[in-house]
């Protein structure tokens, strides 16, 4: 069983407050949406939980795990193995082949191995592009490139899989394509999702939303 909990988290840049007093729980099999104005703090929420930056203050436990109490290493490897990411730029790395940026996680720590590589290309298959393995990110649309995004967020199986405008750069139709694909993956493992969206279509697909407000000076 996974869990996220969130504890009086505040974050500050100088003067600005952009998050203030915020406490929730995710817990296995949820799906959380969090929502707001530009500026609200969105984005600087999901990177915190995501360990890329640091709150001013509060807590976050993710499997009972206080991320920001590990030595820089070790967040690294909790981090590469306990959250996978997906941003509204697939940031798929032209010169390696599809299956090759799919097992860029592993990369960043081990030796791949055929079971890492059956992995990939299972991932790559649920994703509906099998054909396309070997083909590099400039031959693919930008639909395709979000969907292998998702593949190697999936690589490890993460706890959490934290996803910021996941359909932003879509048009309508590729975005609810996408959309149905993420949902079905997270609906077929025991993991936590949050995402963070502007899109009220999306949105209303999650079981909870977390809104927040604008930022106070």
């Amino acid at each position: 069983m996974s869990s996220l909990t969130v504890t009086t988290l505040s974050k500050s840049f100088g003067d600005l407050q952009i998050l203030d007093d915020l406490s929730f729980t995710v817990s296995s099999g949820e799906a959380l949406c969090i929502t707001g104005p530009s500026g609200c703090g969105k984005s600087t929420l999901l990177h915190i939980l995501g360990t890329l930056d640091r709150p001013s203050s509060g807590e976050v436990a993710i499997d009972g795990v206080d991320p920001f109490s590990l030595s820089e290493p070790e967040l690294a490897r909790f981090r590469n193995r306990t959250i996978g990411f997906v941003f509204q730029d697939a940031y798929l790395l032209p010169q390696y082949s599809l299956i090759e940026n799919v097992l860029i996680p592993v990369r960043a720590f081990d030796k791949v191995t055929d079971d890492h590589r059956d992995r990939a290309r299972g991932l790559i298959e649920r994703v509906g592009l099998s054909e396309r393995a070997d083909h590099k990110p400039g031959a693919l649309s930008g639909g395709e490139r979000q969907r292998a995004a998702l593949a190697r967020a999936l690589i490890y199986s993460p706890a959490i899989l934290l996803c910021d405008e996941p359909t932003g750069s879509l048009d309508p139709k590729m975005a609810g394509t996408v959309a149905d694909l993420l949902f079905d993956l997270h609906a077929s493992r025991d993991g936590i999702l949050v995402a963070v969206t502007h899109s009220a279509v999306l949105a209303g697909r999650f079981g909870r939303q977390l809104e927040l407000g604008a930022p106070r000076s």
